[in-house]
């Protein structure tokens, strides 16, 4: 009998307690407490999109640099097939830009790029170029972590300039580039070298290439929805998921005009 009563009791404390507040006031309660959650994990993400636009910049620039420095390491194995990985480093560091280096998130910063795995086959003269590097994710929540990446790409030996004794047309060297159908009188052209962006794929439909079109998917990489990011380049029309697509790739070789046989001159960089 006790015990009913007592709860009884407490069962009027409850109503009390509840009529004694003021109206809305436990509905607005609940929606500060949301408020006091959603929006620090809001700029969580926005934090995280941004870092994540930074990694993939700086891994485009540093492989950019590599392959650049790797041809010009190409002509000096072409006597002696053995490859300075510590001057191939310095040149990747150079061509970045050393405070570039500094002031990004790289691990360590210029002394975070390794070039260790690198070698070059003496019968061939072709470069298997590895670079390895750490980049920290500034997040003190997580103890400033860091991921390893690693890029690896292919380079053949250098053949050599043209030969002075060649009748004219043998002399002339273009570049065509492995699926290409035209050929190249500048190794610049922007056919060539592509010039790679990380976007959002939020803003991907305000964006336009350099002829003006817009951006289509990628039939080779693109399967489903979107990631938040997707990479473009500026002569192209197509977005991508993946940087290992080969729409996002250019093998180029450097052959005599004559060899050219059946390819067009392209339009941007031909007389």
């Amino acid at each position: 009998m006790q015990s009913i009563q007592t709860n009884n009791k407490l069962s009027r404390f409850k109503k009390e307690r509840a009529s004694a507040l003021p109206a809305g006031k436990e509905k607005n309660a609940g929606v500060t407490i949301e408020a006091s959650f959603g929006i620090p994990l809001f700029l969580f993400a926005v934090l995280c999109l941004v870092y994540l636009i930074e990694i993939q910049s700086l891994r485009i620039t540093i492989l950019n640099a590599a392959q650049s420095a790797a041809k010009s390491a190409a002509e000096y194995t072409a006597g002696i097939p053995v490859l300075n990985t510590s001057l191939l480093k310095s040149d990747i560091v150079n061509r970045i830009g050393i405070e570039r280096v500094e002031r990004s998130i790289l691990e360590g910063g210029a002394g975070g790029i390794g070039c260790t795995g690198s070698v070059i086959n003496p019968d061939t003269g072709e470069m298997f170029i590895k670079i390895q590097y750490r980049i920290r994710i500034p997040l003190p929540v997580f103890g400033n972590p860091s991921a390893k990446f690693t890029e690896e790409f292919k380079i053949n030996g250098w053949r050599g300039y043209p030969d002075s004794n060649m009748n004219e047309e043998d002399a002339d060297i273009v570049y065509i580039a492995e699926n290409g159908f035209v050929y190249h009188e500048n190794l610049g052209c922007t056919y060539l070298q592509l010039s790679i962006s990380f976007v959002p794929y939020s803003g991907l439909s305000g964006l336009r290439n350099q002829d003006g079109g817009i951006y289509r998917r990628c039939e080779k990489c693109v399967f489903g929805p979107s990631m938040a990011g997707v990479y473009i380049t500026r002569t192209g029309g197509k977005y991508h998921n993946s940087l290992g697509c080969s729409g996002l790739r250019r093998t180029v070789y450097a052959v005599r005009r004559s060899e050219a046989i059946g390819r067009g001159a392209c339009s941007r960089c031909s007389d």
